[in-house]
This record gives C-alpha cells, structure tokens and sequence, in this order.
C-alpha cells in the first residue's frame, strides 16, 4: 500500500523547508523534534501554524518537516509556505482562502552579501579625513 502525502516546498530568505502532509491527527515533526521543542518562540509556532488554522485542518493532517538553512524565523517562514503549498496539492479548493490571506506569496527579500573592502552589506568603515 502507498502511503498518502502531500509534498510542498517552502523558502525564506536563505532557509529551504520540505513539507510532508500526511493524513492524521495534528502531530507536527521538525527534523525529528516536536515542533514545540524547534521553534521555541511564540511567534514562530504561531507563524507555522497559521495556514492550518485559516484552512480549518489543523487537527486532520500530521505534518513532517526537513527544515535546513538561515535562522529560527525564516525556517519558519519556509515551512508556513511550504504548508500552504502542500495543502493546495492536497485541495485545489483551499488555495482561494491561503491566496487572500497571503499564504502562497514566495517573500522575495533575500539576504544581501557583504562586499569586499567594507564593514558589511551596505555599512562602511569609517573614514577619516586626518
């Protein structure tokens, strides 16, 4: 017997989340840690779970996340579109209601690289006339 998932794929500045939906009852696993026990902040579990919560299906999918690359909120970020993702695979119906709420919005910011001869991306050393 296949097993029945749903695969969306999530980026956020330099993070990159795959998302694996799986029908059950609302167990979320982070590179194999509870989701609680990866993302320590309010904010970020509150990030993770808001398209579940506007879809509805929370408590009918079990979620299970490889999240790699940049820091705690934008892995946060990756995995919230690639959730997004995987439930418009799951049901064309949803992306009507993730689309008004800008769930499906890939967020073009990217990180800026620091330049050579300078303190970072856009900052200079300071200069000194004497």
């Amino acid at each position: 017997m296949a097993l029945l998932q749903y695969l969306g794929t999530g980026r956020r500045k330099r993070a990159v989340a795959r998302v694996f939906l799986r029908p059950g009852t609302g167990k979320m696993t982070v590179n194999g840690k509870a989701m609680e026990e990866y993302f320590t902040t309010y904010t970020a579990r509150a990030l993770v779970r808001q398209p579940l919560l506007a879809t509805e299906t929370a408590d009918k999918f079990d979620l299970l996340v490889n999240a790699d690359g940049g820091g705690v909120i934008g892995q946060a970020g990756a995995v919230r579109l690639g959730i997004a993702r995987a439930l418009c695979e799951f049901n064309l119906e949803l992306r009507g209601k993730l689309k008004g709420e800008g769930f499906l919005t890939r967020d073009a910011r990217e990180h800026e690289r620091k330049k050579y001869g300078q303190k970072g991306a856009r900052s200079r050393f300071q200069f000194s006339k004497r």
